[in-house]
């Protein structure tokens, strides 16, 4: 007999993986976890049912989410983390020298726990010495934070259950107050295909809009999220994605990626037509 993970993308459509193994299965005070092994994906992570990541095509986030802000902004030593408890995002991040420390804030102790026993390829650097991991709101935490980051990377889940605050006006403007005079925020923006989703994403792009003079949108094309397009947040006090891009700095550095280049990075920024226009009333055209 076939078992087979499924995940409701809309009333009419869903995505399915066939699962060799559910390897774990287990409810915080926040939220049911489940990790499952797949002979197309590898292991994968589910939080209420709905797909955190998997180990074939987690690479894709974790770098299009870390490694634009860093190859714009030219000196980043303190950096925030809301979320991002599977370890991705500290990965990628531990890979630059000059980064002096890492706050990370994560609500759920339980997701840590299970990403470290079950997930080692991406929670490989929670032992990072620079990484400091506050069990945490992350709505909280940011509030008490004036002039204190140069890099904030909002790595939370769906707009709705313990990451529905990390979507409000309120939060935008505390990262914005943590954030030093030519700090950038980064955020996931959930996907812009599917009806119910793209009101998300340009409700949190309203938000951003509303909190900071730079605000810029970009993709990358992830096959296990709802459609496969996915759309992050870059929002900055100061620098702008395209224009202060140091694409000689950044590949000086000599890190190898497996999806993201300075190349790329240039043409993240620019956005299929549809979506343009789905942002058109929130932002202004490019």
């Amino acid at each position: 007999m076939n078992f087979w993970f499924s995940e409701k993308h809309t009333p009419g459509v869903k995505l399915s993986i066939r699962v060799d193994r559910q390897l774990y299965s287990g409810k915080s005070e926040f939220q049911r976890i489940d990790v499952f092994d797949s002979p197309e994906f590898g292991r994968f992570l589910t939080l209420d049912g709905y797909m955190m990541l998997t180990e074939k095509d987690e690479f894709i986030y974790h770098e299009m989410i870390t490694h634009v802000p860093l190859a714009v902004h030219p000196a980043v030593k303190q950096v925030l983390v809301i979320g991002a408890g599977d370890g991705g995002v500290i990965r990628e991040l531990t890979r630059y020298h000059e980064i002096e420390h890492i706050d990370m804030v994560e609500i759920d102790p339980l997701v840590v726990e299970v990403c470290r026993k079950y997930l080692p390829k991406t929670a490989c650097r929670l032992d990072d010495e620079r990484l400091t991991i506050h069990y945490e709101d992350g709505l909280k935490f940011v509030r008490s934070c004036e002039n204190q980051y140069d890099l904030i990377i909002v790595d939370s889940t769906d707009p709705f259950g313990p990451g529905e605050g990390l979507f409000t006006r309120e939060f935008y403007g505390n990262c914005y107050k943590a954030l030093k005079e030519d700090g950038i925020m980064v955020n996931q923006h959930e996907s812009p295909f599917y009806d119910a989703d793209a009101e998300a994403c340009k409700r949190a792009h309203k938000r951003i809009v509303e909190s900071f003079p730079i605000s810029r949108v970009y993709q990358a094309h992830i096959p296990t999220y709802p459609s496969g397009h996915w759309l992050f947040g870059f929002a900055s006090k100061k620098y702008h994605p395209l224009k202060d891009l140091n694409e000689t700095r950044w590949n000086m550095r000599g890190l190898s990626c497996r999806y993201y280049t300075t190349t790329l990075h240039k043409g993240a920024f620019y956005l299929p037509a549809y979506v343009e226009e789905m942002l058109e009333d929130v932002e202004g055209k490019y």
